[in-house]
């Protein structure tokens, strides 16, 4: 029977540990919801700002499908390509510093944008190994050579660019690696490119909103010049709040995109009210210092106390800076284990496991958010103690 591969499949993914369930929520985004009917304090959330359910934000959407309707009615380049669109790509190139941008439904369709425009046959590509999935696939995709280096290793990409006779080079990293929390060594990558002539293209996926002055993300971070060979995706369904993405960058490089990359020509443009809301969460986020400064306290509280007890229990605590702060437990199982035990003490808290990140390497993924309080954080902490 055809479905017999299917069961065989999905009974793999059982004894391995690794089938995926969906939750349903029954309440708007926040730290405190309800879950399958169970009210939760989350750790689930890639909301680093806590606007998902502004009320500012929310009434810029309502406003903007008054005015403009529910949907944009075609592709961006048909017929869909309506006021708001063009005000939010405006605005986003003014905020990141760089000439032009183009916005598109979602972060993964942006990536899968940039990659294949740029190289091709008997080009390279040379990609950080904990890369998003979506740039992984955006490699793929390309059909130019994929070389994969070690995780934030610059004397191994080095080594690779050195001896590549490729036509085109392009330098592919996540700026955020939104499993591990770490950033990537943009500085030197930038000079790897410029060294070797190749495209920088950077997904600030998690950075955006949050690093930099007044959270225009990676590059502002690392105060990195506005080059025309790199390229940035950002991502408004993260710190922002809301939903979709960007890529900017030069003025002719964004102008090939728009005319080249298939995830945009062909594809219905997003509503426009959900432009008029991106609009509104940027104006919070370029006010938003002292929601950016609550999120690094929670940061800086959460890895003081989670560092005796990950010592104490064989735990690894990962390097980050960020809002995101993996605990790793290794084991699959294990990873499970320790979730279902926070959840019965109404703590929500994902459990991340292969292919999502490397095999021995299950983890608990806590994401803190500007609305967390401190409490919050205590609580959580209070929990995995119990729970060890």
């Amino acid at each position: 029977m055809i479905f017999d591969d299917l069961e065989q499949n999905l009974a793999i993914l059982d004894h391995q540990h690794l089938r995926r369930h969906r939750r349903v929520v029954d309440t708007p985004a926040g730290p405190r919801l309800t879950a399958d009917g169970r009210p939760l304090l989350a750790f689930a959330s890639n909301d680093y700002l806590g606007l998902a359910n502004h009320p500012l934000i929310v009434a810029a959407l309502g406003a903007g499908a008054q005015q403009w309707g529910a949907g944009s009615g075609a592709s961006h380049l048909v017929g869909g390509h309506l006021r708001p669109h063009e005000q939010l790509e405006e605005r986003i190139a003014e905020f990141v510093g760089l000439p032009r941008a183009l916005t598109f439904s979602t972060g993964y369709m942006a990536n899968l944008a940039v990659a294949p425009a740029l190289v091709g046959r008997g080009d390279a590509i040379f990609a950080d190994k904990l890369n998003h999935a979506s740039l992984i696939d955006a490699a793929i995709a390309s059909r130019a050579e994929h070389k994969r280096y070690a995780h934030n290793d610059v004397d191994a990409l080095e080594k690779l660019l050195a001896v590549s006779t490729a036509k085109r080079k392009l330098i592919l990293t996540d700026a955020v690696f939104s499993m591990d929390g770490d950033l990537a060594p943009l500085p030197q990558l930038f000079a790897l490119a410029e060294k070797y002539d190749a495209w920088l293209v950077v997904d600030d996926a998690h950075g955006f909103g949050v690093l930099g002055d007044s959270g225009r993300g990676s590059l502002a971070h690392f105060a990195l010049p506005a080059s025309p060979r790199i390229v940035l995706m950002g991502t408004f369904g993260k710190a922002a709040g809301v939903a979709g993405a960007f890529v900017a960058g030069a003025a002719r490089v964004i102008e090939w995109l728009m005319n080249s990359a298939r995830s945009y020509i062909y594809t219905t443009a997003a509503p426009p009210a959900v432009a008029c809301a991106v609009l509104k969460s940027i104006e919070l986020i370029e006010a938003g210092d002292a929601l950016r400064s609550r999120l690094r306290q929670r940061i800086e509280q959460l890895r003081v106390g989670l560092a005796p007890l990950a010592a104490a229990h064989g735990w690894r605590q990962a390097a980050s800076p960020s809002a995101i702060q993996p605990l790793i437990v290794g084991d699959n199982k294990a990873a499970l284990d320790l979730a279902a035990t926070l959840e019965v003490r109404r703590l929500w808290v994902p459990a991340i496991r292969p292919p999502t990140v490397p095999l021995g390497t299950a983890r608990l993924r806590i994401s803190l958010s500007a609305a967390h309080s401190a409490a919050d954080v205590d609580a959580l902490l209070t929990a995995l103690k119990e729970a060890a």
